[in-house]
């Protein structure tokens, strides 16, 4: 827990070159280890051959988690004639053998992948082992990259999307017009693989606990800065084409930016009374992309604000406590630093952090029966995350992962410069390599689905799919697919009913639908 020097994670940045690895380089370093040295034997489509068995469609005898593969490769079952691949190949390569196997059983092979056929919503109730329920949309049509709800106490719904702004989902499902005086959101960005990559993007939305007394509304967005310092991006660095229906501007055109929170109320239609509530100094402003900023808000029961910050700057930062990025900040709600805040009496330290060494932080929520926050957390190539997040604890990156760089690499960066061993590390609660790409996610307390009390729900927008979580004494039990795959799950919400909303972020046809309890052969309101 000390202030890093800027100068050993200006070494950690350069490593950022692999978050921009492109779909075929990707494939080139997984498929090309599978090809050259397990298809003779497993088939190029892992269906077995006459040498060997199949890797995918089958129960794997000695386990299908990544540990129980690598241990096969490493060690070999020479008794049914499969050698022992641990002098021939090294550490990280096994491993990446092992997560590439592991994808390819669960039908994860590509990560830019949109799902843009149809959007389909199951016409017939879904039975999960504990409750049942059907799905329904509230609203269709949607912009193509909306990024959060938060459902208000009269039953219409507050929406962002990231490259337009704040608008109402009215009770009989139809969206307003932009509201006016709201941050706008900046469509002007560069796509690779289907990705979009841009700055002043419009993020989380949030109430104010005691929102139905004091009216306060808080939005998470990328803020732009047309006079920051600037940082030089080599003319040689790639031009990717622009995103369809946008207007085109590269990385080194980008403005800077940094993410941003405000509050203010929503009076005639109209946003009034707006409020900083969170902001750094513009010399920490990048034109790095906001893909990976973080980007939610979470309260808790006593009105302590929590807000991630992601990898604003590359691999940058992250493990500094000088620096805004990779970190979990909590502050009083009109923006007061909490002077019980773990690092308030730290000489350097931005007294505002809470965790840090976070990636990609998709998910914040506070538990306020048990008073703990969580979050989740995007990885690599594997390693996604679901944490118990602990005051002033370090959770890792871009020092240790349980997934792989996109270019085959192990995670490591400077651990022995720092000083900083695998004890120093917060461990994750739920490690989820294959990572499905986790996205938001609830603590479910309402009252329409009574046994999925207390439980994660959390999304995933690779994977596509709905996973249940249960915990006891912090520790998984059961873990179960509840829904999907529908489409990418970009923000769940619970209505003051207890019904949940989904945010299903599609290329042609993002919409909000909901989740209502079914018992008894009928749907419940």
């Amino acid at each position: 827990m000390r202030v890093v020097d800027w100068t050993l994670y200006l070494l950690i940045s350069l490593l950022g070159i692999t978050i921009s690895a492109s779909e075929a380089q990707r494939a080139q370093v997984f498929d090309g280890l599978y090809s050259n040295q397990c298809a003779v034997c497993h088939g190029s489509d892992m269906l077995g051959t006459a040498q060997g068995g199949p890797l995918i469609g089958i129960e794997l005898i000695e386990g299908d988690s990544v540990s129980d593969i690598e241990k096969v490769i490493s060690e070999g079952r020479p008794n049914q004639g499969m050698p022992s691949w641990s002098e021939t190949l090294s550490v990280s390569d096994i491993r990446t053998l092992a997560i590439f196997i592991a994808e390819s059983r669960v039908g994860i092979t590509q990560f830019s992948d949109f799902k843009v056929d149809e959007l389909t919503l199951p016409d017939q109730p879904i039975h999960s082992s504990d409750e049942s329920f059907t799905v329904e949309p509230v609203i269709q049509g949607l912009d193509r990259w909306p990024y959060s709800i938060a459902p208000l106490p009269d039953g219409r719904i507050l929406l962002t999307e990231k490259t337009r702004g704040l608008s109402i989902i009215s009770t009989d499902g139809k969206q307003s017009e932009l509201v006016p005086g709201a941050p706008i959101g900046h469509a002007m960005g560069y796509a690779r693989d289907q990705l979009q990559f841009g700055t002043g993007y419009i993020m989380d939305v949030d109430l104010h606990p005691n929102f139905e007394e004091n009216g306060w509304i808080y939005i998470h967005f990328g803020h732009r800065c047309l006079d920051c310092p600037q940082t030089a991006v080599p003319e040689s660095s790639p031009r990717p084409q622009a995103a369809s229906n946008d207007a085109y501007l590269s990385r080194r055109d980008q403005p800077h930016s940094m993410n941003k929170v405000i509050r203010g109320r929503i009076r005639n239609g109209a946003w009034v009374d707006e409020e900083t509530v969170w902001e750094v100094d513009r010399n920490f402003y990048t034109n790095n992309t906001e893909m990976a900023a973080g980007g939610r808000l979470a309260f808790d029961p006593a009105g302590y604000l929590f807000l991630s910050v992601g990898m604003k700057k590359g691999y940058s930062g992250i493990q500094d406590l000088n620096a805004p990025y990779g970190k979990i900040h909590r502050i009083h709600d009109d923006g007061r630093i909490p002077t019980d805040n773990p690092f308030v009496n730290t000489a350097g330290a931005l007294p505002s952090i809470w965790t840090y060494g976070h990636r990609s932080p998709q998910g914040l929520e506070f538990d306020a029966t048990n008073r703990d926050l969580w979050g989740t957390e995007m990885g690599p190539r594997g390693g996604d995350e679901v944490n118990l997040l602990l005051p002033g604890r370090n959770y890792g990156w871009p020092l240790f992962s349980k997934g792989l760089h996109y270019n085959g690499q192990p995670v490591g960066g400077n651990r022995q410069q720092l000083e900083i061993t695998i004890d120093d590390i917060e461990q994750p609660r739920v490690d989820l390599t294959p990572g499905p790409a986790v996205s938001s996610f609830i603590i479910y307390s309402g009252q329409a689905f009574p046994n999925w009390q207390g439980n994660l729900l959390v999304g995933t927008l690779k994977g596509t799919k709905l996973f249940r979580m249960v915990f006891d004494n912090k520790t998984l039990i059961k873990r179960e697919v509840i829904l999907g795959p529908i489409s990418r799950i970009r923000d769940i919400e619970v209505e003051p009913s207890g019904t949940i909303l989904l945010l299903l972020e599609h290329r042609s046809n993002s919409q909000i639908v909901r989740l209502r309890s079914y018992k008894n052969n009928k749907t419940l309101l």
